[in-house]
């Protein structure tokens, strides 16, 4: 096998054929990710600015917000770049060890962001239904404290995938029908038995992503039950206005997801190859890109502090 190790049975490196079937159509397939690549890198370190620097924001709901827009920006730089050198370039070949690091990413940060939609859940639950205790409840150690726990169960979780894709034999060749190094298109090259790998991989999308999931859910039962228990219609309408760019969120973030997972594991034979590598460059692509534009339109804090900060530096040039 070229560029393999016979004695280990271990590729020196990987070829990422892109999107098989659309070769062709390459370099029209690169423009729109590259836009949204663009968009998800100014609107996210945009929003990380803001936020930083207005106080007005310096609020558990946007240091939470902050946080999503940091993984935002290092989840699509895992793979955007290497993306577009596969569709501009024909720069295919990865090194073995650089796959894993990036499959490790990828789906550590992926993770992460479902943790961190998570904890935003958990900030409005706790906004809406204890108001007066929410300044005491989510202060700034707790906050802290709470992304690190969502960071390290990522990371322990998903580590486990970088030991077992390692140790398998590889003599099925070193061609990933992919963009990126994803977990199962990398076991799935394997003459080993790859069973242990599915197996947790299930698990893992279990852990994070159904009990995030779950937590979601009932931080929102709780949500809605008090604010229908509120006697006045501008009340209940101005206490869930909050949560609707959260749910924006939810939605952009977990639609996308479980389509890939339950088609690639239940239907994928019906489904042509390269729809399965579009939407799964999608489910990466469109949080980071759609997120910021959500909280910009819907969240009118954000709204101000970009007034202000743009009239602020406007006035500081003009003198």
């Amino acid at each position: 096998m070229s560029g393999a190790n016979s004695s280990s049975l271990t590729p020196g490196f990987f070829i990422l054929n892109g999107v098989p079937g659309l070769e062709a159509a390459h370099i029209w397939i690169s423009l729109p990710f590259c836009f949204m690549y663009i968009i998800a890198v100014v609107g996210n370190c945009g929003l990380i600015y803001l936020i930083s620097h207005e106080e007005a924001l310096h609020r558990p709901m946007y240091y939470f917000l902050a946080l999503l827009s940091f993984t935002d920006v290092a989840l699509c730089t895992t793979t955007v770049p290497n993306m577009l050198c596969i569709f501009w370039f024909d720069l295919k070949e990865i090194d073995f060890n650089a796959c894993l690091v990036q499959m490790f990413f990828v789906h550590m940060l992926t993770g992460m962001e479902s943790g961190v939609l998570m904890l935003m859940a958990l900030d409005r639950y706790v906004a809406i239904c204890y108001p007066l205790h929410y300044a005491t409840i989510l202060t700034n150690p707790v906050i802290t404290k709470a992304g690190l726990a969502t960071f390290l169960r990522s990371v322990m979780l998903i580590m486990p995938f970088t030991f077992l894709t390692k140790h398998l034999p590889y003599c099925r060749g070193n061609f990933i029908p992919h963009t990126y190094c994803d977990h199962m298109s990398v076991a799935k090259l394997s003459c080993g038995n790859y069973k242990a790998n599915a197996i947790y991989g299930l698990l893992a999308a279990l852990l994070i992503g159904g009990f995030d999931m779950f937590c979601i859910s009932v931080s929102y039962t709780m949500i809605l039950r008090t604010v229908v228990s509120l006697s006045s219609a501008d009340a209940r309408h101005k206490a869930f206005s909050t949560c609707t760019s959260h749910i924006c969120a939810i939605v952009i973030t977990y639609v996308p997801a479980l389509f890939t997972i339950f088609t690639h594991r239940f239907g994928g034979q019906n489904i042509p190859h390269h729809v399965h590598i579009i939407i799964a460059n999608l489910y990466l692509m469109l949080p980071p890109t759609l997120n910021p534009i959500v909280y910009g339109v819907k969240t009118k804090q954000i709204q101000e502090g970009v007034m202000k900060l743009f009239f602020t530096e406007e006035n500081v040039l003009m003198k």
